[in-house]
Parts: structure tokens; sequence; C-alpha cells
């Protein structure tokens, strides 16, 4: 199993009843932070991604988030960039992994190709290419995509990305969202084909396009996983069945929030405050509608909230929830390392997860118990979880070559470059 350590930087110093008068999105007043709280907010989250390669994660991972309160990185290649160059300088084998330009709400396909391109060469080959389509708030309303032209300008900019690596002389982009008379990026990347990964919440359209390409999927469990894992899970390898390929667990990332101290109780002690003030102040304070504004969603993915809408799991009560309702729901596994590993163990077995991104830093959480929580999971965690499928004949395409992966097959590559649109 990979493991990565997963981290948002979210101004850490917010008002106690934020939740109760503001959203942490599009309009939050800023005038509620100070500029000592959102440097240590920023610099913190940076030496916590740092202390996890130095750590033996086997990944660094960050998202992108525009005008937000819960995760103050608009860019990612920012942040990709300074761990690249810090962490090959260090001589660190650690897959730098933005989990995503969101190519929905990106007006400037052919940057986004060359950062990620310039990110592999800085990192020595070290680039796991992370591409969501983009939240409705953060493409539709930041950037002013009109909602109908998000997913197709997600599909028309991911061909762009990868023809722009993939092509060794100058051509031509005449696309319905973007015009380029010559496209010649420099540099390319370093690996001949950076892993693709793409991020969702489960929207079956989503899942199978990723699938029929050969790409890696990611779900994030912030609903909470034991309310939504199994719907989503069920549904995903299904569908691999359906396009016709191996249930390999490597094709599929999770990302778990995750509480570690000496024992249960003081685990909830000295969490429990950090993790509410996380996800109430974060998530939970994104109106739904900015989630899916009309005609961001497609219609197999709004006919499969009609039928069932679990997929939402806690959200609708997030903005009040407490670490119980947290803990229950799997939104957080806190605890014990024994207790943390038990249950992540448990739940990457039972639903066929390769690739594990622990969030350890969240919310409130302060430097000194973000480094705590890390560190507890590097040496008493991630080790008893690493020989999950070890015993198996499955190889792991979806990751740098540099760092074990094995390079996907001509014939899938191949394929992939007919599925393009």
């Amino acid at each position: 199993m990979k493991i990565s350590l997963f981290e948002q930087a979210p101004y850490r110093y917010l008002p106690p009843d934020f939740e109760q008068h503001y959203e942490s999105v599009c309009s939050t007043p800023y005038a509620l932070t100070d500029a000592d709280g959102v440097y240590s907010s920023i610099r913190d989250f940076m030496d916590e991604l740092m202390l996890g390669a130095r750590a033996g994660f086997d990944g660094v991972a960050v998202t992108e988030h525009g005008q937000s309160s819960y995760d103050m990185v608009p860019n990612p290649d920012l942040i990709a960039s300074a761990l690249a160059y810090m962490t090959e300088h260090e001589g660190l084998d650690v897959a730098i992994y933005p989990m995503g330009r969101s190519l929905g709400k990106t007006r400037e396909p052919v940057r986004v190709a060359e950062e990620y391109a310039t990110i592999d060469v800085m990192s020595g080959g070290r680039l796991v290419a992370g591409f969501p389509v983009g939240l409705s708030y953060d493409a539709n309303l930041n950037n002013g995509i009109p909602p109908t032209e998000t997913r197709p300008r997600f599909n028309e900019n991911l061909e762009l990305v990868l023809k722009a690596w993939r092509e060794q002389k100058p051509f031509g982009w005449n696309g319905k969202y973007s015009q380029h008379p010559q496209v010649n990026i420099w540099p390319r990347p370093l690996q001949a084909a950076p892993p693709v990964w793409i991020t969702g919440i489960g929207n079956p359209r989503t899942m199978q396009m990723t699938l029929e390409r050969g790409f890696g999927f990611n779900y994030l469990s912030w609903f909470g996983a034991e309310l939504t894992g199994k719907r989503i899970f069920d549904r995903f390898w299904e569908l691999a069945d359906q396009v016709g390929v191996p249930r390999n667990p490597y094709r599929l990332g999770f990302l778990q929030t995750v509480a570690v101290a000496e024992t249960d109780e003081r685990a909830e002690q000295e969490y429990a405050e950090h993790l509410e003030y996380g996800f109430r102040k974060g998530l939970g304070s994104i109106p739904p509608e900015k989630l899916g504004l009309p005609g961001a969603i497609d219609i197999r993915g709004v006919q499969a909230l009609l039928k069932d809408p679990g997929d939402f799991g806690l959200y609708y009560q997030m903005k009040t929830a407490t670490f119980r309702d947290l803990v229950d729901a799997g939104v957080v596994i806190c605890g014990s390392p024994a207790t943390v590993r038990e249950k992540v163990a448990a739940f990457c077995k039972d639903y066929g997860i390769g690739n594990l991104h622990a969030m350890l830093g969240f919310g409130s959480l302060p430097r000194d118990l973000a480094m705590k929580n890390i560190q507890l999971f590097a040496e008493e965690v991630a080790p008893h979880l690493r020989g999950l499928w070890s015993d198996t004949e499955h190889q792991h395409h979806w990751w740098p070559e540099r760092l074990g992966g094995v390079p996907q097959p001509a014939t899938v590559q191949s394929e992939r470059e007919k599925a393009a649109v």
C-alpha cells in the first residue's frame, strides 16, 4: 500500500462563532484574519508536509481551492514546486502529489501542462498528476465558468494537457474552449507518462471515464466513510467489472482524516476541538448549492443523487457535528496507534484500497500537535499498513517508476489515446 500525507492550509484562527455567521468560501470576510495568523497557518502547513517527507511517507499531497478560508491554496503547483525542490535537495524519495489542478475551471490548460512538467523535472521524475473536475463554487463562482461548461471544459483541457506532454513536435489546437496556433511546452515531463489520477466524490460518469482511460481514482471521505464508503466503492468496482478491467487495488485511492495519540482517551482530549473546528468551519460552512450549481453536475450524476442522496453522508449535519458524530460517521478515525491501524486496515481490505491519503493536519490543530500526529502515524501506524496487498500479483501502474511504480503496458497506453475525446 502507498501511504501519502495529505494536508490542506486552513486559516487556523477563525472566531468561535464563525459557522453561525459566515460561509467558508467565496464571500468570507478577509477582515477576520490577521497577517501573523495567515503567515503561520501557511508556514506550518509547509513544515508539516516536509516532516511527512522526512518521516518516510510515500507521497505528500495537496489540493486546490480558490477564495477559501479552509484551504488557502489557490494553486497547488506553488506548493508542489517548493516541495519538489526541497525534497530533491535533501534526497528524499517521496512522490509530489498535487491532487488537483481543477481542469474544469481553468482557462489556461497549457500553463497547467507546463507547470506539472516543470514540477516533474524539478523532482527528478516524482510527480503524481491529479486532475479533479472542480467544485462548483470554485469553477463557476470564483472563476466565472458557466456551470454547463465545467465538465466539457475538463474533458477538453485534459486531452490538451496529455497531448502537450506526449507530442514531440509542435501541434495546433483548435478546441471549443481554447485555441493555440502552436503548442510546444518546455520542459516536457521527465517521466514518459506521469501517472494520472482523477479525484471525485462518487459521480458514476467520472468513475467510468477513469476506468476506461486507465487512470487512478481518488475518493475523499469527508462525508463520512461509514455512511458512504460501501456504496461508493461497490459502485466503483462494479463499473470496473462492466468496463472489463481488473480489480487492482492500486487504481483506487482513499483520503481519511486521522488523529493518533498514545491512548484512545488522550486522542479525544487532544484532537476533538480541532476536528470540530475543521469540519464545522470548513466543509460544513459551504452552502449545499455552492457544491453543485444547476448545470454543473451531468445528468447521470443528477439521476444518482435524486434516486438516493446518500453519497453526501454527514454533509448536511456538518455545521453542527460533534466529535462523536464525526467519529461515528467515519469522517475521522481517532485513537491510539492500535485503534487507528486496525480500523484503517479493515476498511482498506474490505473495499480494495491500495493508496491511503492520511489527512493529519486539520482545522485549528496547533503546529506541535500536528507534528506529533504525523510522527506517531509514520512510526506506529504506517509500517503496519504497507504490507497490504503485497501477497497479491497486482502491480502499481499509477505511481512514478522511480518510486517503484510499474509503467502501464503499451496496449493500455494505446487504448487510452484511442479513448481520448
